[in-house]
């Protein structure tokens, strides 16, 4: 395999991964839509509670996930 084939193997990889998280992010927002919003707004008030939020809001996202594949 030469350099330039693993270079366009990469870009591809990345292209393909990153409109997977595009599609990923509109699908939570349109099956939460505002509720998921002001509820994330209650909680993240101050940037612990933030933090917090987006942690678990990462652990529900990667178990969902997982058990799709």
């Amino acid at each position: 395999m030469n350099v330039q084939e693993m270079i366009f193997l990469f870009i591809g990889g990345l292209g393909i991964f990153l409109f997977g998280i595009k599609y990923l992010g509109e699908g939570l927002q349109k099956s939460a839509g505002d509720k998921l919003r002001d509820i994330l707004d209650r909680f993240t008030t101050n940037p612990f509670m933030g933090v917090l939020a987006g942690a678990v809001v990462t652990v529900l996202i990667q178990s969902s996930s997982s058990t799709l594949c």
